[in-house]
């Protein structure tokens, strides 16, 4: 959400996101960043029902230390740094809370698994409008030039136990094609989406989330392998597949991450 939107800013309260990014940076002109910021401090007076991120402006900008200081002073619970290319950017701030580091340049993506694996990163977020840019990339809706690099921030951040976050999908008005590149994202590897706009947060949380055929899969997958284990077998086989250990585990890790609507347990 911009910084410098009090009413959009209360409205992502109510938003169902996992979490929110209030922005200091790209979303908010160079004349507006100082009321952006007292808005920020303003909103972060008061509870909110998931985690608050603020997204600052860069490292070299006229505007990094003040919204440094007053994200942190305001008691945010994660900041988002933009355009970043390698870990000592990461390491020198010294900052005690959780970091977000957005890779949307050429040498961001190659240095990703040195800033994925840098104290204090919590996870990596993909920025395609910047890195299609600096690639001089043609416009793909199957992000086909992208598909390397939007793979390798998923790789350097699962190798160092980060979070990856898919970039954001510019056509508001194009829930279908959202709706695609959600699944592309997930099929990736990714473990989120960054939105922009109230219409995207329900298809994102249906992309990402777990339904409830998703939970009575795993839920049956787990009493196969739980059987087979009962009978001293290390392999069971489930709807004609062969299953092992990792399979019971990422059943297990489905089930976790499954919120039931009617408040029971598994199916």
């Amino acid at each position: 959400m911009p910084g410098d939107k009090p009413r959009a800013i209360e409205k992502a309260r109510t938003l169902g996101a996992d979490a929110v990014i209030l922005d200091l940076e790209d979303a908010v002109a160079p004349e507006h960043k100082a009321a952006a910021r007292e808005n920020v401090q303003e909103a972060l007076r008061s509870p909110w029902p998931v985690p608050v991120l603020v997204r600052v402006n860069g490292v070299g900008t006229p505007w990094e230390h003040e919204d440094r200081e007053a994200a942190l002073l305001a008691g945010v619970d994660g900041l988002v740094l933009p355009k970043v290319e390698d870990a000592q950017t990461v390491t020198e701030l010294h900052l005690r809370v959780p970091l977000w580091a957005m890779i949307e340049t050429p040498l961001g993506v190659l240095a990703a698994p040195r800033i994925a694996a840098a104290p204090g990163v919590a996870g990596l977020i993909a920025g395609a409008n910047d890195l299609a840019r600096a690639l001089r990339t043609r416009p793909d809706p199957e992000r086909g030039p992208l598909l390397h690099a939007l793979s390798a921030v998923v790789l350097a951040a699962r190798a160092y136990g980060r979070v990856p976050l898919d970039a954001v999908y510019n056509d508001v008005r194009d829930p279908g094609g959202f709706a695609r590149e959600c699944a592309q994202g997930r099929a990736l590897g990714f473990a989120g989406k960054t939105v922009i706009h109230p219409g995207q947060v329900g298809a994102a949380n249906a992309a990402y989330g777990v339904s409830e055929e998703d939970a009575r899969e795993a839920s049956a997958l787990l009493a196969a392998w739980d059987e087979a284990r009962a009978q001293g077998r290390s392999v069971a086989t489930f709807r004609g597949a062969l299953i092992e250990t990792m399979h019971a585990l990422e059943a297990r890790e489905t089930l976790a991450a499954w919120t039931p609507a009617d408040g029971r347990g598994a199916p």
